[in-house]
């Protein structure tokens, strides 16, 4: 099935029960318990650069070598941290002698005021090769050539985004971290706000480039929250968005001379996704579908796009909280009352 067959699909399903709501639901909280997650998916690094018209359209494919990430997820009344890398002992992780050496780390937190979800990150990428040989260059053969690597390019990213859950009876929180229960079928429009700085850093035959981006864009997006059992929960949602991405760029001669540029693009973003879970009050697990993609036209007959689709599994457990944990937690709340 191809990307669009499957973005269809996956619209398609979040409008129609858009369209059979109900009208009460119950939320059940699980903030004053701790919960922890072990997360796995193939949610790597990529970007695609198309230059050329549309009938005769060249792809670059530049790409991580990690195939599976791992996350470990803490949660606690309304702060969830997460930090995610990418172990070479993982399916698909250790075959750097034909594709380079990546490592991968990413660290976040999301904090969930009220109808407000606040995200927060840092990751830091490097090591990137190119994934589509065969399309650039058809003589080329898998296990004879080697691929062309960039193991000196590195992305570190600062970013964030704010959500606003339209609804009252509706919990985002129950398909985004989980540490909440919607016991009957509800869902809701949700703006979002999206910000980020990202630096890309590399060193070509001796030749140092380093480029800032900076992206800011707002996407309006609709998530469903399907009960289907009192334990068992599907939830597709989707999402539209514009933004804005200013670039500065220098290269760098031996000579110690530097070019410099500056630019500004319009982006499209869109994401879309489904998620199945099963909860109870101690033990949880699921699955998540996701896509998201980002693109914006660099020059004419030229586009970059940022595009991930991937899977995650992921299995958790609720335990009530130790009690230094309990009273770190709430002497910090009587200085910080937000939280």
């Amino acid at each position: 099935m191809n990307l669009k067959a499957v973005t269809a699909l996956l619209f398609s399903f979040a409008v129609t029960w858009a369209n059979a709501q109900t009208d009460t639901t119950t939320i059940k909280s699980y903030a004053d318990q701790v919960m922890v997650r072990v997360n796995f998916d193939t949610n790597i690094e990529k970007y695609i650069f198309t230059e050329g018209p549309e009938e005769q359209a060249k792809e670059t494919s530049l790409s991580i070598n990690n195939k599976t990430r791992a996350s470990l997820s803490l949660d606690y009344r309304i702060i969830s941290a997460t930090l995610s890398f990418a172990p070479n002992f993982l399916p698909g992780n250790s075959d750097d002698d034909v594709k380079g050496r990546s490592s991968y780390t990413d660290i976040r937190f999301r904090f969930f005021p009220k109808k407000f979800i606040q995200t927060v990150y840092y990751k830091n990428v490097k090591g990137f090769y190119i994934d589509n040989m065969k399309d650039l260059y058809p003589g080329w053969q898998e296990g004879r050539d080697p691929y062309l690597k960039f193991p000196d390019l590195r992305v570190q990213s600062f970013g964030g985004s704010t959500a606003y859950v339209l609804k009252n009876d509706f919990s985002l929180k129950s398909t985004y971290t989980q540490g909440e229960w919607q016991s009957v079928s509800r869902g809701s429009w949700v703006p979002i706000v999206d910000y980020d700085l990202s630096i890309f850093r590399d060193v070509i035959d001796g030749q140092k480039s380093k480029e800032y981006q900076y992206n800011i864009g707002a996407s309006m997006g609709y998530f469903y929250n399907w009960i289907i059992s009192k334990k068992v929960n599907v939830s597709p949602h989707v999402s539209f968005g514009l933004g804005g991405m200013f670039s500065n760029s220098r290269s760098y001669e031996r000579d110690g001379t530097f070019t410099k540029e500056n630019t500004q693009y319009m982006t499209v973003r869109f994401s879309t996704g489904l998620h199945i879970g099963y909860n109870t009050d101690r033990f949880l697990f699921g699955g998540k579908f996701n896509i998201n993609a980002q693109a914006y036209e660099e020059k004419e007959n030229q586009t970059v796009q940022s595009n991930s689709m991937y899977g995650l599994l992921y299995i958790g457990y609720r335990f009530a909280p130790p009690r230094a944990v309990k009273n770190t937690y709430d002497a910090v709340q009587k200085k910080i009352p937000v939280l």
